[in-house]
């Protein structure tokens, strides 16, 4: 009886870490201004197995992330739909799509825009999957501008702002 029951426990255990090992709901993406390029150029990574559960609930049962090249230009194109920056004037800067791939474990949508001349803060809006998850958690990193900033969107929060000083 004691081996049966640690069997069952044994297989509980699996269950709940691949269950949890599967489904992060959490993504990160990079806001890089890039000083070579002059652009701000944007790298949103998330979990592929993430993005499979995603697609077939936005696009139905039939997308897939994987071999095809549809699914991944429209969840690209979903993810670049849920993702805003702002100007200091609360102006949306125009932000164009520059690619998406599959890299191991990771899906990457790529964006760029031009850094405008004068800029003392940045507010973002970043909702790709919040609308299909409430626990999605998407972290952003700014970096190339003054010291790293992260921001953390979770819950309810919506928009947050960056202040850029001596830039």
């Amino acid at each position: 009886m004691g081996n049966l029951i640690k069997l069952i426990i044994g297989a509980l255990l699996f269950t709940a870490f691949s269950l949890s090992a599967h489904q992060q709901k959490t993504s990160i993406s990079t806001v890089l201004f890039n000083p070579r390029t002059e652009n701000i150029e944007i790298m949103h990574r998330f979990r592929v197995h993430d993005a499979e559960h995603a697609v077939k609930e936005i696009f139905g049962k039939d997308a897939d992330i994987l071999d095809s090249e549809k699914t991944q230009n429209e969840f690209s194109n979903y993810v670049s739909k849920r993702f805003k920056l702002f100007d200091s004037q609360q102006q949306a800067l125009p932000l164009k799509v520059v690619g998406h791939e599959i890299e191991g474990k990771f899906f990457w949508v790529y964006q760029e825009t031009t850094q405008p001349a004068k800029l003392e803060n940045l507010s973002i809006r970043h909702d790709a999957l919040r609308d299909l998850w409430p626990q999605q958690v998407n972290t952003i990193n700014v970096e190339g501008k003054g010291e790293l900033q992260t921001l953390t969107f979770a819950d309810s929060v919506e928009l947050l702002k960056v202040s850029f000083h001596n830039h």
